[in-house]
């Protein structure tokens, strides 16, 4: 059965969602918020990518060398019984993970099947778990429907980054979107914006229905929207 699909994303008020020039105390607030407010839809497994997880994680590479023949494009699973999971999109195996646990969630790593051997070895000897989305793009729809039958998950949250977030509605995935929109303009034209699609993948805008807005502590706006059908 198919998880349901949460994209949570925060915003400026012109549409970007990196942070990096923001000021500390307000981009410190502002992932409080944001935080908090995805501990409400009770999710039981939350998804970022490659960019996102190597921040959280710190790694700086990992050892070559591991693996000593060839290990079958397979999935492999360290826990099945987490209470939460840190799903990391990392096509090609760059994410250095210390432990197999980000933020208090078991990871799961999504590759394609051109990751190295010596990737794959290293996960294991860590207990990272990891699953084949594809052999070199990933499939997201392949992702959601892998998570649901091996995992049991049933509500699944997007966090990001821009590109993460535009491929799952591009996929027609994503069952709600929720958008903290902040009191600032951010003003670099060049920054990407909270939901970015690439020009060749493009296929049509995507049509929401609001639910609920709700005005926040500090200024922001929490809206969430529906799919239409």
């Amino acid at each position: 059965m198919k998880p349901y699909v949460i994209c949570h994303m925060m915003s400026s008020l012109d549409g970007h969602a990196l942070t990096d020039g923001w000021d500390r105390p307000f981009k410190k607030a502002a992932g409080e918020l944001y935080e908090k407010l995805a501990e409400g839809f009770a999710f039981d497994a939350w998804i970022c990518g490659r960019v996102t997880m190597e921040e959280i994680a710190h790694g700086e590479g990992y050892p070559t060398g591991l693996a000593k023949a060839p290990i079958p494009r397979t999935a492999w699973f360290a826990k099945r019984d987490a209470d939460k999971y840190a799903i990391s999109i990392d096509p090609h195996g760059k994410v250095a993970w210390k432990s197999n646990e980000a933020l208090g969630s078991h990871v799961v790593e999504v590759l394609t099947e051109a990751v190295s051997d010596d990737y794959l070895a290293y996960l294991q000897s860590i207990e990272v778990s990891y699953f084949f989305a594809g052999k070199t793009d990933i499939d997201l729809h392949q992702v959601v429907e892998t998570l649901g039958r091996e995992l049991g998950t049933e509500r699944l949250i997007v966090e990001g980054g821009p590109a993460v977030s535009g491929s799952f509605v591009n996929a027609g995935l994503v069952d709600e979107v929720s958008v903290v929109i902040l009191p600032l303009i951010d003003g670099r034209g060049e920054h990407p914006a909270s939901f970015e699609i690439k020009q060749q993948d493009w296929r049509d805008a995507h049509y929401l229905t609001l639910t609920s807005a709700e005005v926040q502590e500090g200024g922001g706006v929490w809206l969430r929207y529906r799919r239409l059908a």
